[in-house]
């Protein structure tokens, strides 16, 4: 019985948690496992209907060599995060020792964090980890006030004043970021080619030993604001970069982001970067208190 007609079945029985036998029970040959995985239809997998999961990552499956498989296999226990880890491995083109690295590391659960390509562009899986615990997908930077700035609605705040709050808050940004960055300047001027950068606010993490460049925008995420930062971080790498530190690291600070799409965007940079949200005071406020009408409403009742 080859392996597509008869253990295949028992195969995907295993990623549905359907047996425990699995295995115990793989065959030893990955290459011509592969080769087999590989040449199967997702029809045929699809066929089987084994977990009535329309969101089966079927093509990432058959695209992964068996050796994959049995790493994950051996190291998550769930059918979701199994899933997650097929995807990954096809999506990432892990090696198989990235991908134990990083079932070892349980990088399912951070599986919500920041949109990042860290794993793709930082060669060291441990270290790709660390960056990724580094940083939210969210920050509230309670400190800016937009009435201490004059202005009526928080929509109108602009950039370059979220970024003289943040630069006369710096202890107060350091502590929301973590303890371990130490800042280094803000509108940070690098001249390449005759062409002018400023970096808007520029750090060095200790944990991480590589400098962080953190790029705020007043509104929604947009694609182009990656390439600038990629550029600013090879500027980094190339002049300010010590010997024995890490790779550089970009964060773009924006109001709104889709994160699916942020996925989708930073799949071909291979430069570490993230992008999360902050939020400010008044912004915070308005979601935790009922509207305006309904404010004036239960005032007059009491």
């Amino acid at each position: 019985m080859n392996f597509f007609n008869g253990e295949l079945l028992e195969f995907l029985e295993g990623y549905a948690g359907r047996t425990t036998e699995t295995e115990r029970s793989l065959p030893d040959n990955s290459v011509d496992t592969t080769t087999e995985l590989q040449s199967a239809h997702s029809e045929d997998i699809q066929q089987l209907q084994l977990t009535n999961d329309d969101a089966f990552p079927v093509t990432a499956f058959l695209n992964i060599s068996f050796s994959h498989h049995v790493a994950i296999f051996r190291y998550a226990k769930e059918y979701d995060e199994r899933k997650y880890y097929i995807q990954l491995a096809y999506q990432q083109r892990l090696k198989v020792d990235d991908l134990e690295q990083m079932t070892k590391a349980d990088t399912y659960s951070h599986r919500t964090s920041l949109p990042n390509n860290f794993f793709k562009a930082i060669p060291d899986k441990t270290l790709a980890l660390r960056t990724l615990q580094m940083f939210k997908d969210s920050y509230l930077l309670d400190y800016i006030n937009v009435e201490d700035i004059d202005v009526s609605d928080p929509i109108d705040v602009d950039k370059n004043v979220i970024e003289s709050q943040i630069v006369m808050n710096i202890k107060n940004f350091i502590m929301t970021f973590g303890k371990s960055f130490t800042y280094k300047g803000h509108q940070v001027h690098y001249d390449k080619f005759g062409h002018d950068h400023w970096i808007d606010l520029l750090f060095f993490n200790r944990e991480l030993q590589s400098l962080v460049v953190v790029e705020l925008k007043k509104g929604q995420f947009n694609p182009s604001y990656l390439g600038q930062l990629a550029a600013y971080l090879r500027i980094l790498d190339d002049d300010e970069r010590l010997p024995g530190e890490n790779p550089s690291v970009g964060i773009i600070l924006c109001k709104k982001a889709d994160k699916a799409y942020v996925d989708y965007v930073l799949q071909d940079y291979l430069k570490p970067m993230g992008v999360a949200t902050y939020q400010h005071m008044q912004n915070r406020l308005r979601e935790l208190l009922p509207p305006e009408e309904e404010m004036k409403r239960l005032i007059s009742e009491n």
